[in-house]
């Protein structure tokens, strides 16, 4: 750490004084103070990775500042538990409104005993082979609409359990159902459970994510769609975008564009390239996948009826992305005003998703040192980030918190702090 700060700080002071710039006028353009980059410079103080990227564009250092930064260099890989033979599923729901969810194999059921996972048996489905497909699809089709509008404004740990017994009833249908029909139903119960694992991943459990991520491949597989398993990919690549991987996200997201890939999936596969490419600083490289991301996304079309992969709320994906983008390459002032435009076209009902880009808007603003309007905009959205419960906003939002800190003598910043602190302490880790 010590290397990197001083590493950091000796290729800073060249490229400043390289751009003929002195350290007051750097510090006008990163909105830090003059003191705290003498500090980085001299290796004093360990640069942030908002630094980095702040100080990597006012000086046109092409992402060097930014490769030598690794605030979260992750240890491992994402990687995803082995296969077992698991069909046994558990789940418990407490009168204190906690809920609990474990999958066994069958032989971890012989060998706990049969009482020591006693309860009220509720029987067998029986369900008659000449029931009407078309209706039992129609109903839990709807119903999946219904859920992911209910994501939109609930925690989701209330969600979970009910989003999980669906699934569960799917698989149970498809067994009984001709061909066609349990192709059909399997493939809507892999739409059930990759919801189920993004909405894990709001609870911050990335484990668990990536278990029922897998857990839809392996529906949607059987039921005849092959297709889900690049998704999964760009669902993984989510999980190092968190984390501040840029190299792996890059290459999950690429891996999910090989091969004969639907354009919908091509098109969020490579909008999350443009993501890993923005964290590594790359400007061509993230607009490029970007403008691939749009190209892909126009040419979607699907008339099987099917629930839409990825968001439905955003009327120009790749646009809003540009400007979350935009932020991690260091302009935050274009990327508040792209947010800007693309937020106002989130419809009301959409809390979830206001929420998540209205955090990293209001991020946009304090880096570009608008602290009171940062603050309004943070204010109004406050109530939405304890109301949908997401670790993933949370991450954005104690990145405002730090930045805010830096202001302790701005009355806004002084009267938001305690709201602030009461909504970080209701999200996820």
């Amino acid at each position: 750490m010590v290397q990197q700060s001083t590493d950091f700080g000796a290729e800073l002071r060249r490229r400043r004084l390289a751009a003929d710039l002195t350290l007051t006028g750097l510090a006008q353009r990163v909105h830090y103070s003059k003191a705290q980059l003498s500090k980085v410079e001299r290796g004093i103080k360990r640069p942030s990775r908002e630094l980095a990227r702040l100080c990597d564009t006012a000086l046109d250092a092409g992402g060097t500042l930014v490769s030598l930064i690794r605030e979260n260099s992750p240890e491992t890989e994402v990687t995803v538990e082995p296969r077992t033979d698991e069909e046994v599923w558990l789940m418990q729901l407490s009168s204190d409104g906690q809920s609990r969810f474990q999958p066994m194999s069958r032989r971890q059921v012989v060998a706990a005993g049969a009482a020591s996972i006693a309860g009220m048996n509720i029987g067998l489905p029986v369900v008659s082979a000449d029931a009407d497909g078309t209706t039992l699809l129609g109903a839990f089709r709807s119903l999946f609409d219904q859920y992911r509008q209910l994501g939109q404004a609930t925690d989701p740990g209330l969600l979970l359990p009910v989003l999980i017994a669906q699934t569960h009833v799917l698989q149970e249908l498809s067994r009984s159902a001709g061909t066609r029909t349990r192709q059909e139903l399997l493939r809507l119960g892999s739409r059930y459970a990759e919801y189920i694992g993004w909405l894990v991943q709001e609870t911050g459990d990335e484990q668990g994510a990536l278990w029922w991520t897998r857990r839809a491949v392996d529906l949607a597989d059987a039921g005849g769609d092959h297709h889900l398993a690049a998704y999964a990919l760009v669902r993984r690549a989510l999980v190092t975008l968190y984390r501040d991987d840029a190299e792996q996200t890059i290459e999950l997201a690429r891996q999910a564009q090989s091969g004969d890939v639907p354009p919908r999936i091509r098109g969020l596969a490579a909008q999350r390239e443009a993501q890993g490419h923005a964290l590594a600083g790359d400007y061509d490289a993230c607009m490029r996948s970007l403008d691939q991301a749009r190209a892909f996304l126009a040419r979607h079309m699907d008339a099987s009826g099917s629930p839409v992969i990825g968001t439905t709320n955003l009327t120009d994906p790749a646009e809003m992305v540009r400007g979350w983008c935009l932020y991690d390459l260091g302009r935050p002032r274009t990327a508040a005003q792209v947010i800007e435009t693309q937020f106002a076209r989130v419809p009301e009902r959409a809390t979830r998703t206001r929420v998540r880009f209205g955090t990293r808007r209001a991020l946009a603003y304090a880096a570009d040192g608008e602290i009171d309007h940062a603050c309004q905009l943070t204010h109004e959205l406050l109530l939405g980030v304890t109301t949908v419960g997401s670790a993933t906003v949370s991450s954005d939002l104690r990145a405002l918190a730090r930045m805010l800190s830096r202001y302790p003598k701005n009355r806004s910043v002084r009267e938001l702090a305690p709201e602030l602190g009461s909504a970080l302490g209701t999200t996820a880790p």
